[in-house]
């Protein structure tokens, strides 16, 4: 399995100080495949101090793509889910200033969790879906698919030219605002719509 992620793919998050540049093509990354299922706590690792978690709509690709041409994208995937990207902000910021790669800090063995998933024939049109994630019972982010600024299928044609697409490999669509930090005994809820998918603590 393989997860990918897409980076400022909301106008709101991309108008933060520190994102400054106009999106031309969907910005992608991938994080390990060592994700974590609804109901398990996340643990802090103990190479951060500053660990944020944002959500996002995440997909499951239900069959074999390389070169996937957009209009057919929607055949690749069938069910949606709400996911944790999580980050070690403080050291992605070191790592990113010193202009090296990243990938310690937001693929480390955890980092993707993702809730149950639901059929997208339940779920409803992916370009028109709400989710929110609830922080110890408050809401800290919500999200509409509609305000995406590469589409689900844009994304999915988009690494199919790089990336062989396969059964079971998570796609995560963008976290829709600037993202906050968590601690140890935190408990974050994430909705699609009024359907709670993820429940967990940290730990």
């Amino acid at each position: 399995m393989k997860i990918f992620a897409v980076e400022m793919n909301y106008a709101a998050y991309n108008k933060a100080p520190y994102h400054t540049l106009e999106q031309q093509e969907p910005v992608i990354f991938m994080k390990g495949d060592a994700a974590l299922k609804d109901g398990k706590p996340f643990f802090m690792p103990g190479f951060s101090s500053e660990v944020h978690g944002g959500a996002a709509l995440v997909i499951k690709i239900n069959r074999l793509g390389k070169h996937v041409a957009e209009q057919f994208a929607h055949r690749y995937y069938g069910e949606v889910t709400v996911g944790i990207d999580f980050t070690a902000c403080d050291l992605h910021r070191q790592l990113k200033d010193r202009g090296l790669p990243w990938e310690i800090s937001k693929a480390f063995d955890g980092a993707a969790v993702v809730g149950r998933f639901l059929p997208l024939s339940s779920a409803g049109d992916i370009r028109e879906l709400e989710f929110h994630l609830d922080l110890n019972g408050r809401t800290v982010q919500t999200g509409h698919t509609g305000n995406l600024i590469f589409s689900a299928d844009e994304i999915v044609s988009r690494i199919s030219r790089f990336f062989t697409l396969r059964m079971g490999d998570l796609i995560y669509t963008g976290t829709p605002a600037v993202t906050g930090a968590v601690h140890i005994g935190d408990r974050l809820q994430g909705y699609l719509g009024n359907c709670k998918l993820l429940d967990f603590y940290v730990r």
